[in-house]
């Protein structure tokens, strides 16, 4: 079987969790700091803040932001469905923009276009979440502006996008955004097992993400109401959550690290042999802006007979999936007012996508077994 994504754990990553394991501490140890102070080195970023999962880090994202109800966040409909529920967690009422035909990201000029509609209507968001799908940057920049015209946040949803890099910086370095957003899930570029990260400049937004990832609960002295207490005292200053990563997590992905230009390296080497494979064959490719560098979590395509070629794949034992069914058009977002027909654009691409397997140890012998079905499915 060759699935769509995997990890791959070498004997240095096992001896890594070995040594926390045989250590004091197995979490709130050392690891954790050690690794939010690599991923923030990496980023070229001043804050990292290390939670459970991705989906913890969006929460906490939006609380830092002070979404709230009455509240407007827009996201992408062509993402996983936490992009939209780290909002509704906050009750605040959530809003989709159509993506790009051509990158699947967010498009800025329907952002464009909704945010005048909405400033007419007084519905202008607090935040907006581009999500960086398959690895791809959005255009930062251009959403950058807008936030600048409209008065709105941004949290970028890098999910997929650790080591990716936009125009001459690594995403996360928050260029053009409040806070962004890691996922170290094992399918992902590195891997912890579980878990997330966001990373700011902004030290005021970081104290309040480490606040919120822990209990709303500080130990640090000189932020304490009470300060006749002893060694001992700390405080719930904010209603926070147990959102904390382990040591062993923090270890596992603090060795992994090391590799990832490698990995990315070798996913851009993958990337080639089917471009090229695929080039003659009735097969819409993703694209590529040439200011940016993917980190290729996934290879999505688009064809004809979607269903056909995804059960001739699977039954010849190639795992692909599928990347996203729209938020919009889930059963519980259409109990709030969406339907299909809504993002047309990202119905259409939903509709014919398929993710290839993309992961750093994938063989030449596996992409070729990938290349071979694909087009035997397809001539």
């Amino acid at each position: 079987m060759i699935p769509y994504g995997r990890q791959f754990i070498s004997e240095q990553d096992i001896e890594a969790v070995v040594d926390v394991l045989r250590s004091d501490f197995l979490t709130q140890g050392p690891a954790i700091p050690a690794f939010e102070q690599a991923i923030a080195q990496y980023c070229g970023v001043a804050h990292a803040i290390a939670v459970s999962n991705a989906t913890a880090a969006l929460h906490i994202a939006c609380l830092a932001l002070d979404v709230g109800r009455g509240d407007f966040v827009w996201t992408s409909p062509n993402t996983f469905v936490a992009s939209a529920n780290c909002a509704r967690y906050c009750g605040a009422s959530v809003d989709f923009v159509d993506v790009d035909p051509k990158t699947y990201n967010m498009c800025p000029e329907k952002l464009a276009e909704k945010l005048k509609e909405a400033e007419k209507a007084g519905t202008l968001p607090k935040v907006v979440i581009p999500v960086h799908f398959a690895g791809t940057p959005c255009d930062m920049a251009r959403i950058h502006t807008l936030s600048e015209q409209y008065g709105f946040k941004i949290i970028e949803d890098a999910s997929h996008a650790i080591g990716s890099c936009y125009e001459d910086s690594r995403i996360g370095d928050c260029q053009f955004s409040d806070i962004a957003v890691f996922s170290f899930h094992p399918v992902k570029i590195i891997t912890s097992g579980e878990g997330g990260m966001a990373t700011t400049r902004s030290p005021d937004l970081a104290r309040r993400l480490q606040l919120y990832r822990s209990h709303g609960i500080t130990r640090e002295p000189s932020e304490l109401e009470d300060v006749t207490q002893g060694a001992w005292y700390y405080e719930q200053q904010m209603l926070g959550y147990n959102y904390r990563l382990t040591d062993l997590q923090a270890a596992l992905g603090l060795s992994q690290l090391q590799n990832i230009e490698a990995w990315i390296t070798r996913r851009h080497e993958i990337l080639a042999q089917y471009d090229a494979a695929f080039a003659d064959l009735p097969v819409t490719r993703p694209s590529y802006p040439g200011n940016v560098r993917s980190s290729l979590h996934l290879y999505p395509i688009q064809v004809a007979d979607r269903r056909r070629v995804f059960e001739g794949m699977r039954a010849a034992g190639i795992l692909v999936n599928v990347h996203y069914i729209p938020v919009h058009t889930q059963p519980d977002f259409q109990k709030l007012g969406f339907a299909w027909g809504d993002f047309p654009q990202s119905e259409d691409y939903y509709k014919s996508a398929i993710s290839l397997p993309m992961f750093a140890s994938l063989s030449d012998a596996q992409c070729s077994d990938v290349i071979k079905t694909l087009r035997d499915l397809l001539q």
